[in-house]
């Protein structure tokens, strides 16, 4: 179970350290305890209900079975977000967003089967038979398919939810997930829109101790997610072995009252072949006579 987030945690991570007053957007205000030093200082009590809140709904997700895609392409949060999302088994973004990776999601999942078809080519030997300037192109189109998409490599389909650090540069994805109108959370500084975010996050995005605390918390909901699914699954297993094993004497028991019914219908007597007889004739219409056998009867 994942524990309750502290306010002092957060104080001492630096997450409650905003942009410059000049830089700030108003629709933050609510977010914004005061402002010192020309930098706007976020109300860390606020950041820890919305962090309960985005961690419960994230825990919902990852114990549905669906994916969430994290997306952080900023230099000091790409390593943090990699490493965490790997301890979730969670795909990820780290490099530059591809253009229509959510909305032209076939085509990405085209680029995806490419890279499978070259490490095809390289087990079965096709790849040595290639001159050597081929074999090099080649070798360079994988190495650019797996830096941009190999973190999402295992996402058959779209993701049940993106996880964004630094929504103002990563508007691209932003756009796209709300084209889709799929649930984004995220980070959200004192600079950037919340209008547009499902599970807004207040907190500092620029600073990598920031990012990593609140990429602790969220990994452990998510971790906790898969393993509550994983329990249920084998409790599931247990109720279906049960309720299998209470199934068979009820069948036996149908059995049983069958072979009973079978013994009272033999033990009914059979009727005579002269009730029998009588039984068809009583059952045939009586025939109307004729005139002419009624004259024949009075004479």
């Amino acid at each position: 179970m994942a524990k309750k987030v502290e306010v002092k945690d957060l104080l001492e991570a630096g997450v409650h350290f905003g942009h410059l007053t000049r830089k700030w957007n108003p629709n933050m205000a609510p977010y914004i305890y005061m402002e010192r030093n020309g930098i706007h200082i976020i109300n860390l009590y606020k950041t820890a209900a919305k962090i309960d809140e985005a961690s419960e709904a994230l825990k919902k997700i990852a114990a549905s079975g669906r994916k969430i895609l994290f997306v952080a392409t900023k230099k000091q949060a790409k390593d943090i977000v990699a490493e965490k999302a790997k301890a979730a088994n969670m795909p990820y973004i780290t490099e530059r967003w591809p253009g229509g990776m959510l909305t032209n999601f076939v085509t990405i999942r085209k680029a995806v089967k490419k890279m499978a078809s070259i490490d095809r080519m390289k087990q079965d030997g096709t790849f040595n038979t290639l001159s050597k300037k081929e074999r090099l192109a080649v070798d360079r189109l994988r190495a650019k398919l797996e830096k941009n998409l190999g973190s999402i490599s295992d996402m058959s389909r779209l993701p049940a939810a993106l996880f964004i650090v630094d929504t103002t540069r990563e508007h691209i994805a932003v756009a796209e997930a709300l084209k889709l109108k799929i649930p984004i959370f995220a980070m959200v500084d004192t600079n950037s829109d919340p209008r547009v975010i499902d599970y807004v996050i207040p907190s500092n995005d620029d600073a990598s101790k920031s990012i990593e605390s609140i990429m602790n918390i969220v990994s452990e909901a998510i971790i906790d997610g898969l393993a509550e699914r994983k329990s249920g699954k084998d409790d599931d297993g247990d109720d279906e072995a049960g309720m299998a094993k209470k199934a068979k004497p009820a069948r036996s028991s149908d059995s049983k009252k069958g072979k009973e019914v079978k013994k009272a219908k033999a033990e009914v007597p059979s009727t005579d072949e002269e009730d029998v007889k009588d039984m068809k004739e009583a059952k045939q219409p009586v025939r109307q006579k004729s005139k002419k056998e009624v004259l024949n009867e009075e004479e």
